[in-house]
Formats: C-alpha cells, structure tokens, sequence
C-alpha cells in the first residue's frame, strides 16, 4: 500500500512539474514588476494549470490578484463578442461574407466587404482621430463611415479597430439588438460565460483589475481603458468586454469542440482559416490571427495552423487545435502608470508551453519565408510546393510556351525536365510556338536548346498529339496562360489534347492560371454557328473561366471521358485582375504585350480582319482605324455614345504588319478609364456599327463574323440595328451559360 501511495505521489508530482517552466517565465516577469500581476491559464487535452501571481491593483492600495479576477479585455472583444455574434448572424442567412458593407450600412462606401472588415483588409484607417473632440455613440458611427481608406480593399493588411467597430454596428442593425445584448444571449450564456460582460456592474468593481488613470487623473476600474470605446459609452465592437480567465477558457474549449452549443463545426472551420489574398503577406482568418507581427503568443514552435488574439491591456489567447491546447494570459500590464509591456513575455510564454510537444503538419503550409514576395499560386507553382508528388513515376508529354513559368519565372519546361522521380519526354508547342515568338499560320516541329527535348508542334500539319507520339506518355500535362476570351486559340489546343489523350486513355493534367481579365464578368454570344480553332465550344467572347475550369466543362459537357486532372490556382479570387495577383507578366503572344490589350481584346480582336487593330504598332488592341477612317470624327462618334469604362482619343498611326501594312491610317486610341465598368464586347460591337454607318462601303463588315461566329449578328449591324439591340439578342444564351458554368467554378468571388 505504502508504494502504491508512494507510485501516485510521484506521478501527480510529474504531472505538475509539467507545465513548472511556463510558471517560472511569469513568476520572473512578475517579480520584475512589469506586469505587476498576472493569471495564466493553460490547457493541453485533460491537463491545465492555473497560475494566480502577483498583484491585481497598486493604487490607491495593493490588492492580492486573485484566479477570479476581472479584466479589460480590450482587442479580446472582437474575437470573445463581436465574431461570433457576426458568425451565428451569417449562420441564420442574415450577413453574408462576400457581401458590401453597404448592404447593412446604406451610408457606408461601396468595394468594401465584410470579409475585409474581419480580415483588417479594408485599407481602413487604424482608428477614429480624436481631433475634432467628439463623443457619443452615433457619433462615432458616422466618424467611422465618413473616414477614407488608405488604400482599397485587399491590397494590404492594416489592423483596425474602425473595421470591428463597424461589424459591431452591424449586428446592431441586423439583429435589432445591441452588441452587448445579443453576444450574452447567443454566446456568454450558452457557455455559462458569468463573469463577462460589457458595462459591468458596481458590484464586481472589488475584483475587476485597474488599468491606469484617465484624461482627468481618474484610476479606471471597470470602466473601458479605450478612449474610443469609452467615449462611445463602453459598448463597442472593438473593445469594452470584461472577462475571466476562467471564461475565456470555456470559450476556448467551446472552439476546440467545434463550436459546441454556440457555432456549427463548418463555421469554425471557416474563421479559422486563412481569408487574405496569397498577395497579402499577413495570414488572417475571421477576426483570428494565424500569422503576422501581432502573431506574438504562438511563440516560437507552435505551428502556423494555431490562432489566437491579443489585447491592449495585457491579454491574450491562442489556441493549437491539434493538440487542443490553448495558453490564456490576463494581466493589467497598463497598471499604474500606462508605461508597462508584455509584449515579448506574450513570445516567451507561447514558445515555452509548446517545448516539447509533438505536431503534425495540417493543411496547407500558410507560413511566409522572410524574403518571400506574397503572390497568388498558379498550378506550377502548386506542383512544385507539393514536390512533383502528382507527377512522380510518371513520363509525360508537356504542351507549354514561354508562358509556363513559376512566379520566380523559371520555366515549367526546366522545372519538370529536374524533378526528380518525373520523366519529361516530349514537348508540344500551341500557335505562336514553344518561345511564343512565331507569327505564323504554320509552325514546324524543332527540338528545344536546352534540354535537347522533341518540340512536337500543334500548330502546324496536326492540331493534336498523334497516338504515336503518346504512345510512350503516361500523361500529358498542359501549362499554358489563357488570355480569357474565346477566340484565344490555346483553349483550343487543350480541347484537341484532351480528346487525344482521352482516345489514348492517358491522363490529363492541367497547371491551372488565373484569368487575368477577371471571372467575374461574361460577355458575348455562348453559341457559335460552327467550331473552329477560335470556337471551340459553346462559350461567350469573354468567359470568365480559368483553363482548369474550362477543361472541366468541356470534358462533361462533350462527354470526352477524359481522365482530367487540375493541379489548381491557390489565393486567386474571382475579381481579380492580373495585376493584383503580384505576378510576372509574359506576352502570352507577340501581341498580347499588356493587361490593358487583354482586357480590350475581347471586343478589339473582333475586328482585326476588318481593319487594323494596332498589330505592328507600338500598342496592340489598344490602337484600331483605317485609310479611309478621319480621326477626329470617329472619336467624337465614339465618345458620343458614353460607352461604359472606356474614352476614345484621335490618332493617326501607320502599321508595319497585318492590316493595312504600310498605310497611314486614321483612327483612335482608347483608353480604360474604369476597369470594372469596361465592357469590351460592347465595345467592339458598337465601332464595328459606327463603322459601318460611317464607311458603309469600305468597312468590311463581313470578316467581323471570323471571330464573332454569329452571322446573325453582323446582319443586324449591317441593317442598322443599334449596338444594344443586338447585344440584348445574346441575353438567354448568356444566361444559361452563367448557369451552366456555376458547377465548375473552383474560385470564390
């Protein structure tokens, strides 16, 4: 018996020295004074710790801390109150993530949505000036809305408190009940949370810890240390909760239950994983941090994956759901005099509670090297963060130009000929040829100086590998930088190579890119009169899809059985353009020298048989006109119809290839002057009518039809119909598109 007693006496003695380390850490920096008081909560599956040291108040008098007391949480408010009542409100469909401020604040700026607000990427300023004095809660509302950002939306991450603020309003208006009242509702009272509150009572003033002293020399206790909160009166989305150690931890064990009694599982999924772009370099969940310089509690070893939050006052709490741990520190570090910090105790504590422990890699790799340059994920650059392992064991064909490359801009050619385990067997090269330098209508086979591979090209006697040349391939992979529009030929060259590799039954691989013109907008007939290189199925001028998501709609809707796989695109968004992606840009043909050509190709392409478009000038798509065309009237023409994003200039302009070689021609350049309003379709419908009204006889009209492919169409611009006429007779056929393509978008908005 009396070894049995001696057995559990030294297990309970090794189960407490446990978690020693982390005591000594506060211990020290309590004896030190700075914070003169402190209660560290930690739990780690079945084991926690308390430890209560030091003292809770200085002034007027010293108070023992004590394991119940009372502290501002401060920042803690946006995460313990302000997001999850923002969560269960967008659980019942009342706020949507993606959707414009606006829609629950009408007075509010367009562009920035409550996703920003949560991530702090709204370019909203960090806080409402002081200057002029103010006060009042409605006053601090209008403050907030009437501030201008800093930057727009998603470009940056800039902690606010503006951006909690805000959300704190909108639950307000959307439940029809105030921030303090729903979080105690729907949240602090499910969870028996007792002790926290906003406005808290005379009554728990003895146990609430002091900050320091106000404007008027006033110690605060149990009023909101932040000046902002307190001149809203104390309820605030960013500030003025009060909590316990002891509550935060059943909000913490809450989480790690995936929400139990407070949210669905899906939701904390949702907030706790990354929502800034890969072109931010800050990783932010909803409301959470998970990797940035407020990133300060992880600690040195707990793993990008754990999450957490800090307060002004000296709180903080992070949480590694891996090992369901989770480090609670509450100190009054402001106490007495506002001068104390914890800043890097905060480091020193998280990095000694995660000594020791065991993780395992979850998820994606978030974290961020240093020198790193944050931008949006193509597939190869996917592949080569995944290691080839998609690839490995396997002898592929590559169909690629000068646009495969990585965003270091090594090229996909080169990457794959040395991964290891890959057997690169063979290249094939689209129009324009493997370099992307050929101008040409037919490009022969050649063999590539570098790595000495057969450059198999389609675009010349065959528009698709042969069963020959696959014969020896277990999968042929394509990695190619689409331009968006329909008449682009390179998703004709992956619709051919699928249909082959199908008949061959080889793998499909497609290295997916952005669309940089966006995939958001669609524009143009979605039913062509025939297929052809430039139609190869039924989509608008202006898809709004990206080569993987195509790939997939051909592959079910023409029913090819191809075995299609999509390494895919990582940190892109729907309404990204191609310069927000942080990416190089490369030709994707001698021609396609810009995004502005890009995004006006759409339209200007149309009529390139017609008249000169600009090739063999300085500026491709941007530029179009003729001999016979006068300058100066065919701006006015234009500008006159208020054409949504675009302005048109006179320029004279003689081109040195293509149409009207050598001849001095009249015309306009046209510039972009908003780019989400741009409609390039529109645009090029509308010249091609002002065209034809002006120079009936010299306009050739018909050859508008070699890429538009709706005959239909350039009748009724020859009869005179006006350009919104025949736009509007597209309207059912774009609409069950947009329908149609719904089941294989992979990118959210």
């Amino acid at each position: 018996m009396l070894r049995l007693v001696s057995f559990l006496f030294l297990l309970s003695l090794v189960q407490a020295d446990e978690f020693d380390p982390v005591r000594d850490v506060v211990r020290k920096a309590v004896a030190k004074g700075n914070p003169p008081g402190a209660v560290l909560l930690v739990e780690r599956g079945e084991k926690s710790m308390t430890l209560v040291e030091g003292q809770r108040a200085l002034s007027p008098a010293k108070e023992a801390m004590t394991e119940d007391t009372v502290f501002d949480a401060a920042s803690l408010t946006k995460v313990v109150a302000t997001l999850p009542s923002v969560l269960i409100l967008m659980e019942q469909g009342k706020i949507e993530l993606e959707a414009e401020v606006r829609r629950y604040l009408p007075e509010f700026r367009g562009g920035i949505t409550v996703r920003h607000l949560l991530t702090h990427t709204s370019g909203l300023k960090p806080g409402i000036p002081k200057e002029p004095e103010w006060t009042g809660y409605d006053v601090g509302i209008r403050r907030a809305v009437e501030l201008e950002p800093e930057g727009p939306p998603d470009r940056f991450f800039r902690y606010s408190d503006i951006n909690f603020i805000l959300l704190g309003e909108i639950v307000r208006r959307v439940s029809g009940t105030a921030l303090n009242e729903f979080a105690a509702k729907h949240v602090f009272g499910p969870l028996k949370m007792d002790s926290t509150r906003f406005l808290p009572p005379e009554d728990w003033k003895p146990r609430i810890a002091p900050t320091e002293k106000d404007q008027d020399g006033v110690m605060l206790r149990g009023v909101v240390h932040d000046p902002t909160s307190r001149k809203m009166g104390g309820v605030t989305g960013h500030a003025g909760l009060f909590t316990t150690a002891g509550d935060l931890a059943k909000y913490a064990r809450m989480i790690l239950n995936n929400g139990e009694g407070v949210l669905k599982a899906e939701t904390v999924r949702l907030m706790t994983t990354p929502h800034t772009l890969a072109t931010v370099f800050e990783r932010r969940g909803l409301g959470w941090d998970i990797d940035s310089t407020f990133s300060r509690p992880r600690g040195k070893l707990f793993p990008i994956g754990s999450f957490g939050h800090t307060g002004f006052t000296g709180t903080s709490l992070w949480i590694e759901p891996q090992t369901k741990t989770f480090v609670i520190f509450m100190s009054s570090r402001l106490h007495p005099d506002g001068q104390g910090s914890v800043r890097d105790l905060y480091e020193e504590i998280g990095t000694t509670v995660a000594q020791g422990m065991s993780f395992t890699a979850a998820g994606p790799p978030w974290p961020r090297d240093e020198k790193e340059v944050p931008t949006v994920l193509n597939g190869i650059d996917v592949l080569v963060r995944r290691k080839f392992a998609d690839l490995k064991g396997l002898r592929i064909g590559l169909i690629t130009n000068q646009t495969g490359i990585d965003a270091q801009r090594r090229s996909t050619i080169d990457l794959l000929a040395a991964a290891p385990e890959v057997k690169l067997k063979k290249l094939f090269s689209p129009e324009h040829g493997i370099r992307g330098e050929l101008d040409q209508e037919k490009i022969g086979d050649t063999t590539d100086k570098k790595t000495g591979l057969p450059v198999l090209s389609l675009y010349g006697e065959r528009r698709a590998p042969s069963e020959e040349q696959l014969a020896d391939l277990d999968a042929l992979v394509f990695d190619i930088q689409d331009i968006g529009c329909r008449f682009y030929t390179y998703i004709g060259t992956m619709r051919l190579c699928m249909e082959a590799a199908a008949k061959a039954k080889k793998t499909f691989y497609v290295l997916d890119r952005v669309n940089p013109i966006g995939g958001l907008a669609v524009e143009g007939p979605s039913v062509v009169d025939e297929e052809k290189p430039t139609a190869t199925h039924a989509i608008p001028l202006r898809h709004g899809m990206t080569a993987g998501e195509l790939a997939a709609m051909m592959n079910a809707e023409r029913a090819l059985g191809c075995d299609l796989k999509v390494i895919p695109v990582e940190g892109w968004r729907r309404g990204m353009l191609f310069d927000q992606t942080g990416l190089p840009w490369i030709n994707p043909s001698p021609n396609m020298r810009s995004l502005n050509a890009a995004q006006l190709y759409p339209g200007i392409g149309l009529l390139e048989f017609s008249i000169s478009v600009g090739r063999g000038t300085d500026s491709p798509f941007e530029v179009l006109g003729a001999p016979y065309v006068n300058d100066l009237r065919l701006a006015h023409e234009l500008n006159k119809l208020g054409l949504p994003g675009v302005q048109f200039t006179p320029v004279r302009f003689t081109p040195t290839t293509s149409v009207f070689k050598g001849e001095a021609c009249g015309g306009v350049r046209i510039a972009i002057t908003d780019r989400d309003e741009l409609q390039p379709v529109q645009t090029g419908v509308a010249i091609a009518t002002v065209l034809q009204r002006l120079y009936p006889k010299s306009f050739a009209l018909e050859k508008v039809n070699t890429l538009l492919n709706r005959d239909k169409s350039v009748k009724a611009i020859r009869a005179g119909e006006p350009r919104k006429k025949v736009i509007e007779n597209w309207n059912e056929e774009l609409s069950q598109f947009t329908q149609r393509r719904k089941a294989f978008l992979r990118h959210a908005e």
